[in-house]
């Protein structure tokens, strides 16, 4: 048994070692099961545990999707032809949301005509003050080039609340440039982050009504994690729920190779298992693409996609044939299967019971 006092002290090691900021907020931690909080679901992708931590794969990386490589200009990916990823502040980067340096983004987008869809990420777009929203949104719309473009936040799971403010101004101005886009015949959307069918209740979906009442699309990313989400019914629940209260299930990735999350990550066999599962038993329309994002830059490929896929060594191949630039044309994309979870390998790890706390 895990006492109290070793729960807490458990998180406070698992905050000290993690590699990124911990935030959470009040309606987060009112969705946990504080009964048994070690094994609830939302501890497990919120909370960092130190004790259920497990060594970083060698090959993993703090950038390993290689954005830095794909910025022309500071603040803007560009890996795709047509899209473009406006990060409008970067923290691990040091990057403030200034008006001198969205106007080099926005100079870049401008020139480049093949740029026909951004998405508004790099830091949540929750923080994004109301003029921010209306001015990104207003210039987006005036360039000709532009045909889409989408808010990124995970604002709907983690605070709904928000949503349903009729004095905030933040949801005003996303449905104000929502329906300035529609007006100008294009499309703005707003794309967020739901992991796990417990992060939805009645005020997200009177929140998801609000925006699908005034025209706002919006569209979910699901990050499978393992204990989290990566058992059939888990999943199934949560790509439905969404569905049903009128969020897109967009896409499911794999879990990136980055630092100090190799517990939570998946060999690639499961996610080609969720998804041959659930094709089939929801309308086609409501079926998120099960993909990988390449590590080196590869961006997204369908998870099944791949030229091989060694299951003894836990090593999966793909190419990218519409990525170009920096030596990338041929190249070939490996992902690494925790090596946890390799024939005969022994977790170090095991879950420990934990009382009420």
């Amino acid at each position: 048994m895990q006492s109290r006092d070793d729960f807490i002290k458990d998180v406070l090691d698992g905050v000290t070692a993690a590699t990124m900021a911990i935030r959470i907020t009040p309606y987060i931690l009112s969705r946990i099961n504080w009964k048994d909080p070690r094994h609830d679901p939302l501890v497990r992708q919120f909370l960092p545990l130190k004790s259920a931590m497990l060594p970083d794969h060698p090959k993993l990386a703090l950038d390993s999707l290689h954005e830095e490589a794909d910025s022309p200009v500071k603040g803007l990916v560009h890996r795709y032809p047509d899209k473009a990823l406006f990060l409008h502040t970067v923290t691990k980067a040091s990057l403030r949301p200034t008006r001198k340096r969205w106007e080099e983004v926005f100079t870049y987008i401008e020139k480049h005509p093949e740029l026909q869809d951004i998405v508004v990420s790099g830091g949540d777009s929750y923080y994004l003050q109301p003029e921010h929203i209306r001015l990104i949104g207003e210039r987006l719309i005036s360039m000709p080039n532009i045909k889409r473009f989408r808010f990124a936040s995970k604002g709907l799971a983690v605070a709904p609340a928000r949503i349903l403010d009729e004095s905030d101004g933040w949801v005003n101005a996303l449905i104000d440039i929502s329906n300035m886009a529609k007006k100008a015949g294009k499309a703005m959307a707003l794309h967020t982050h739901f992991n796990h069918p417990n992060e939805i209740s009645w005020i997200t979906s009177a929140a998801s009504q609000r925006l699908f009442e005034d025209g706002v699309m919006v569209r979910n990313q699901t990050v499978l994690l393992r204990g989290v989400n990566d058992d059939l019914e888990t999943m199934s629940t949560l790509i439905r729920t969404l569905a049903d209260n009128n969020i897109f299930p967009y896409y499911v990735y794999q879990c990136d190779m980055v630092q100090r999350v190799e517990h939570l990550r998946t060999p690639l066999q499961t996610i080609l298992d969720l998804e041959a599962q659930i094709r089939g038993t929801i309308a086609g329309f409501m079926m998120p693409s099960f993909v990988v994002d390449l590590p080196g830059g590869g961006g997204k490929r369908l998870a099944c996609s791949f030229q091989s896929y060694d299951r003894t060594t836990g090593i999966s191949r793909y190419t990218a044939p519409a990525v170009k630039g920096r030596d990338k044309e041929n190249k070939v994309y490996e992902y690494y299967d925790p090596i946890d979870t390799l024939p005969g390998a022994s977790s170090t790890k095991t879950d420990e019971c934990v009382g009420e706390v």
